[in-house]
């Protein structure tokens, strides 16, 4: 499996990414908001784009569909439920369905509700396993819930669904919020050296050439993988010592709100 992350530049911080088959060259196209990024890269990579995926509806992952698919005929796939928000949509996805890429690249599509109520993430079937996560989970964060989405939920799909999944997997989120995330996560968590020792690393990277962290990293830098800590519950006067991973997470999510 080749992936291309692609860094977008604008406001939004977005990444978009190809996933290629290495023998046949087919491609799939990761929410393709800035086409012309996506389609320049590709061309510059002799990768044949014959699928798009959307992780979900959101205007900043699926209005490159159609000049996409005008440019190569591609198909559009995305959650079932999203049909009706997607405009031109092909297949619709479910739990446990599989995107195939050309001959060799096979993803499962999980059905991860949250940030909206119709997001899919897909894992990748390879020795390294890797999440493309869209809003769901970004580095050392998680996607809001303000358009379509349900606090509630997210914590389900991130406590119980990605924390599951085994330490190597490498994650590719949507957007390049890394920075901002982790100051988060020291604000809620001061002693967190691992936060911190990562902030020193990244703050004045090229998102052209992020850092590709991993779920094992994750767990120790991402503050809503940490709703076991003492110091981020005692940081939150409405918490008991006693308080559950979903009333944690959910006060992170809120704090995170207006922080």
């Amino acid at each position: 499996m080749l992936v291309e992350q692609i860094w977008t530049d604008n406001p939004l911080r977005n990444f978009h990414y190809l996933v290629a088959c290495a023998e046949t060259r087919e491609a799939l196209a990761i929410d393709p908001f800035d086409h012309q990024l996506v389609l320049k890269r590709a061309e510059a990579l002799g990768w044949k784009i014959t699928q798009i995926l959307n992780t979900h509806e959101h205007f900043d992952h699926v209005d490159g569909n159609q000049a996409m698919v005008a440019a190569t005929g591609a198909v559009v796939l995305a959650h079932a439920n999203a049909r009706d928000k997607i405009a031109g949509m092909n297949t619709g996805l479910h739990a446990g369905s599989v995107v195939r890429v050309g001959s060799t690249v096979e993803l499962e599509v999980l059905d991860t509700p949250g940030h909206t109520m119709s997001h899919i993430c897909l894992l990748s079937k390879t020795q390294v396993p890797a999440l493309f996560s869209g809003d769901t989970i970004f580095n050392a964060g998680v996607g809001h819930c303000h358009y379509g989405g349900d606090p509630d939920v997210l914590a389900n799909t991130v406590l119980s669904q990605v924390a599951a999944l085994p330490d190597k997997t490498l994650l590719y989120p949507g957007h390049d919020y890394i920075v901002n995330n982790l100051r988060f996560t020291l604000d809620r968590e001061p002693n967190n050296s691992a936060a911190a020792e990562l902030l020193q690393q990244v703050e004045s990277q090229d998102p052209s050439q992020a850092l590709i962290t991993n779920l094992g990293q994750e767990r120790l830098i991402n503050t809503f993988f940490r709703t076991q800590s003492p110091e981020i519950i005692q940081n939150f006067a409405q918490l008991s010592p006693e308080a559950s991973p979903t009333e944690v997470f959910l006060a992170l999510r809120d704090c995170r709100n207006s922080w």
